[in-house]
């Protein structure tokens, strides 16, 4: 198979800096590493061709000869730049970019977890829909859910009683073996003891040696006043059961609220369309306006236009981080009358009869822009 070119590889471009090519080779290093994709041909090929590109583009020598022949450049046939003993191997490439020590320790966030001891448990989600009141005030939830809990059987040990654990005779309790593939080293888990590091002579039946049990869970949820849709309650401990007697991990809880027939959530504020009659909206009245907390009375002045608003400050949600609360936006909405008797439609046009421009100042200053667009 032909070679790739060595910019294509690394995905940078022909003019990219030290660092770009550094930085890219970095990223694709690890994504590629056979520690990490143990068993997979094309990862393994993949970090070979990796530490070629590097190699070359690296050195500005070598990188200014590339530029100018390609790969011919270092065919010895070619002569016009022959590299002596060839490539070096990918590994030691990789920790030379690394700085030393393995992948695990210097890659992976300071050491893969030791399999022989005690660990976290994981964290679990849980997706819970609220009530628009229950978010907008808080409310108190009980969920069920099936997670992994402490076997009290084995105390989470894994052993039935008077069982010995013994250290795994394969991988002389590291959990992890290493098997030669040609230029590479590549580090698995341990086959016989699963990465374990210990075989038990007698597994706990309750637990199979696991150490943890599938168990039904109640867990009790007090849910903040001002949370909303995407917000995460973090409930401490709650998630699975830690591994050879390691502490638990925790639950997260991903709230989705349900939207409300009436008011409508802008942060802490609350918008709620009011309906009002036309003989509200021309004389005025006093009306009660749904809050959150029951009613409250608003007084619509006369004359009040379709979509009016007014504020009615602190009728909004709690703040979720303790400042307050935000406002409700009253939007009037006047409703036109239907299905008029003929008593009703007479009295109607009676008072338009009446009607001059004068009650009507925005009727009469829209059509007189228009006309004006005739003259």
């Amino acid at each position: 198979m032909p070679k790739r070119d060595y910019y294509e590889v690394l995905g940078v471009a022909r003019d990219a800096a030290a660092d770009e090519i550094k930085k890219a080779y970095r990223k694709l290093a690890v994504e590629y590493h056979p520690d990490k994709n143990p068993g997979d041909k094309t990862a393994e090929e993949k970090f070979k061709e990796l530490g070629e590109a590097y190699e070359v583009l690296s050195d500005p020598q070598e990188r200014a000869a590339y530029d100018q022949y390609g790969h011919a450049a270092f065919d010895r046939r070619a002569g016009a730049y022959a590299r002596t003993g060839g490539f070096h191997d990918p590994f030691e490439i990789f920790r030379e970019v690394f700085g030393g020590g393995s992948i695990f320790e210097d890659l992976f966030g300071g050491g893969r977890a030791d399999p022989t001891q005690p660990h976290r448990g994981d964290d679990l989600r849980y997706d819970m829909e609220l009530a628009f009141e229950e978010a907008a005030q808080g409310c108190e939830r009980e969920i069920a859910l099936a997670k992994a809990e402490r076997c009290e059987a084995c105390q989470a040990s894994g052993a039935e009683a008077g069982s010995r654990v013994r250290t795994c005779s394969t991988c002389g309790g590291r959990g992890q073996v290493i098997t030669s593939r040609g230029i590479f080293s590549v580090r698995q888990a341990c086959p016989h003891c699963q990465g374990a590091g210990r075989v038990i002579e007698r597994p706990c039946k309750a637990c199979r040696g696991t150490g943890r049990r599938e168990a039904a869970s109640k867990i009790t949820l007090r849910i903040p006043a001002g949370v909303d849709t995407g917000s995460r309650l973090r409930s401490l401990g709650n998630g699975e059961a830690g591994y050879r007697g390691g502490p638990p991990g925790d639950l997260y809880v991903v709230l989705h609220v349900r939207p409300h027939e009436i008011f409508q959530r802008d942060g802490d504020d609350l918008l709620c369309e009011v309906p009002i009659t036309f003989v509200q909206a021309a004389l005025g009245a006093e009306i009660e306006v749904p809050t959150l907390h029951g009613t409250t009375p608003v007084k619509v002045p006369p004359g009040t236009q379709p979509g009016a608003l007014f504020r009615l400050k602190g009728k909004g949600v709690k703040n979720l981080q303790g400042y307050g609360y935000g406002d409700l936006h009253v939007r009037f909405h006047i409703e036109v009358p239907t299905h008029l008797n003929a008593a009703q439609k007479a009295k109607l046009l009676e008072f338009s009869e009446l009607c001059t421009a004068k009650e009507s100042p925005i009727t009469q200053s829209f059509f007189e822009k228009a006309r004006k667009l005739f003259q």
